[in-house]
């Protein structure tokens, strides 16, 4: 297998979000967001940790991506942090702010990097969260403006845009399960949120080619292949179900398709929050839909789980190979994930915008074999490759992550960098999967 093999204009890239890296939380008037907030309350994340520092690429950044440009890698995705922009989350901007990532996307330009950027990824500013966050509709309009201000100020030189990072997991980690900020619970928080993120990501899009229609504009999806854990019908049923909520429910309206009502009877009580038009709105023909896969997940029928009435066989309960983050090693589920994401019609292109694995380094003399990474990796470039000689329109592939980040509720447990990072003294080491990277890219 070589890159050459999958055509000269296939994207390869790295993934980043703000928070996760950039640390320098109160730097420059930033505001706070519910990140900020959530994770320096006491019991909510692994060892008591947050990304006040994270990596500090806020201050680091020119050494990150001249460390992209040294492992031979072309296209870097990062987010904006929403709150940097806007501390109060809408009014005023914070041109310290708009500065930042200004010097960053000209650093990258200087350095041949492409730069891809997220609008979203999940740190909302807290003040918002006050008035309701994702739950209230008036979102809708705090998200149009923040859309706007990203075009205005970047959008002349970035030309490739993502709206929204996994609505699925922000809404349901976030609003129905608590266990990811801002801590809420209960499936009226879940239901409201996810409704207005998908009227949001269909409205960011819009508004990016209204304002530049020489933009590249898509959003990104989570997705796991779901089978069930016997052939019963009642297992069949709960996988189907299942792949509704975490592979469908997001797409399909954007789609034109509507909610998966069927498959899903609890989205039924969407039609109480819906207002008219709102099938309309949120469509919207994106130029590429982001595809973020890891891994599968086994599913059996359970009574005893509310709405999907189904639960997940751990992959440690399977004896099954699996990452720090206890997700089953399985790469075919790439290949199976682009396979079902193709039958949509509609769709111009996929990228594979997040795939990667936490696995622990073992750090010798300065060295950091990671040779399970590199496995992970390569069988799971190949699962693309597999896919795209099949006819799937796959134009891109992005490794999480450049470095070692804060990964959200687990803390800095989980390395998924192709970089090492100490974060005591934030000196990077590249990684034996790093140089791999770079040596594939090189051809």
């Amino acid at each position: 297998m070589t890159r050459k093999e999958f055509g000269d204009d296939f994207v390869w890239g790295v993934s980043t979000a703000a928070y996760q890296t950039e640390g320098a939380h109160q730097a420059d008037d930033k505001g706070v967001s519910i990140w900020d907030v959530f994770t320096n309350s006491k019991g909510r994340i692994w060892q008591n940790q947050n990304g006040n520092h994270a990596c500090d690429f806020y201050s680091c950044y020119k050494e990150d991506i001249l460390l992209l440009k040294k492992m031979n890698i072309p296209h870097f995705r990062f987010s904006i942090s929403w709150s940097r922009i806007y501390p109060d989350g809408s009014g005023k901007i914070n041109e310290k702010g708009i500065e930042f990532y200004n010097e960053l996307i000209n650093f990258c330009l200087a350095q041949n990097i492409t730069p891809w950027i997220t609008v979203y990824h999940w740190d909302l500013p807290h003040a918002l969260e006050l008035k309701g966050g994702w739950t209230n509709r008036d979102i809708v309009g705090w998200f149009s403006d923040y859309v706007h201000t990203c075009i205005q100020y970047f959008g002349d030189r970035v030309k490739n845009w993502m709206v929204l990072n996994e609505p699925m997991v922000f809404t349901g980690a976030g609003y129905f399960l608590g266990i990811h900020a801002p801590g809420k619970k209960g499936i009226h928080n879940f239901l409201k949120s996810a409704h207005h993120a998908t009227l949001c990501q269909a409205e960011g899009g819009r508004i990016m080619k209204s304002m530049r229609s020489d933009l590249q504009v898509g959003t990104t999806f989570s997705t796991s292949l779901i089978h069930p854990y016997t052939n019963s019908v009642a297992d069949k049923s709960a996988a189907v179900r299942v792949d509704a909520l975490v592979n469908r429910m997001f797409i399909e309206p954007l789609l034109g398709l509507g909610y998966p009502y069927k498959d899903l009877k609890f989205l039924e009580r969407m039609h109480a929050i819906m207002q008219p038009g709102d099938e309309k709105m949120q469509q919207f023909d994106m130029d590429f839909i982001g595809v973020q896969n890891y891994t599968r997940e086994i599913v059996s029928a359970s009574l005893l789980t509310p709405f999907v009435k189904a639960k997940i066989i751990k992959a440690h309960k399977r004896n099954v190979p699996v990452t720090v983050m206890n997700w089953e090693i399985y790469p075919e589920c790439m290949y199976e994930i682009l396979k079902k994401y193709n039958r949509y019609r509609n769709i111009k292109q996929l990228i594979v915008t997040e795939n990667g694995a936490a696995f622990p380094d073992d750090i010798h003399e300065g060295i950091i074999n990671d040779s399970n990474r590199i496995d992970y990796l390569r069988n799971h470039i190949w699962e693309v490759l597999r896919a795209k000689k099949e006819g799937v329109n796959v134009k891109g592939y992005f490794v999480w992550s450049l470095t070692d980040n804060f990964e959200w509720a687990e803390g800095y447990l989980p390395r998924f960098g192709l970089t090492h990072v100490d974060f005591k003294t934030q000196e990077r080491t590249i990684k034996e999967s790093g140089k791999f990277y770079g040596r594939f890219l090189e051809g």
